[in-house]
């Protein structure tokens, strides 16, 4: 079973089914929340490796959880990939650049690749971040988000090797294509040439 927890928190089925079509079961472990309400519940019982958060959300918004797990020093360490089909909207809560609140921003939708180099980013940003000390707080040591696990590491750029790869494959292919169809016309002018000359 894979240990690396993503929880998706969003509204829309589609982007949590996508996400866990993007993301190679045997790495990763999508968990699934639909609205605000249900994303804070899971993120203090399953305690993620990674958070998808989608900014607007029913019942609390993405900008409510996203303040309600900073404030929170045993869960502010976990990475944070903040989704959204409009960027204005969340510069609106969050300035740029994102990074300064140790986040990443991804626009909907988004590709295989692109999700990639987020959850890379995320992981690099979260081993940045220097742990938070609540005041009169007795905190938990972090857990493990905020670790890299190299190996995931390797594994994350292994597929974006990969998919690089396939890409090259596409443009190759398109060239062929276009080889083949100039061919063709040029094979069917000799034909018609030949039809000519024969008649």
């Amino acid at each position: 079973m894979a240990s690396h927890k993503i929880l998706v928190i969003d509204d829309s089925r589609v982007i949590r089914n996508m996400v866990k079509d993007m993301l190679p079961a045997e790495n990763f472990q999508v968990l699934e929340a639909k609205d605000g309400v249900q994303g804070i519940e899971m993120v203090q019982k399953e305690k993620p490796w990674m958070i998808m958060l989608d900014f607007l959300l029913p019942r609390m918004s993405g900008f409510e959880v996203y303040e309600h797990i900073q404030q929170n020093p045993e869960l502010n360490r976990i990475p944070i990939i903040l989704m959204s089909g409009r960027k204005e909207e969340v510069t609106s809560k969050i300035p740029e650049p994102f990074e300064d609140n140790y986040l990443v921003f991804i626009e909907k939708p988004f590709e295989q690749r692109e999700l990639l180099l987020a959850i890379k980013k995320a992981m690099t940003l979260a081993q940045r971040r220097p742990p938070s000390t609540g005041i009169g707080i007795a905190t938990a040591p972090p857990a493990s988000p905020a670790v890299v696990d190299q190996g995931l590491v390797d594994r994350v750029a292994k597929l974006e090797a990969e998919l690089a790869k396939y890409h090259n494959l596409e443009e190759k292919v398109k060239t062929l294509e276009q080889q083949l169809v100039v061919q063709h016309k040029q094979l069917q002018q000799v034909v018609n040439f030949i039809k000519q000359k024969m008649q």
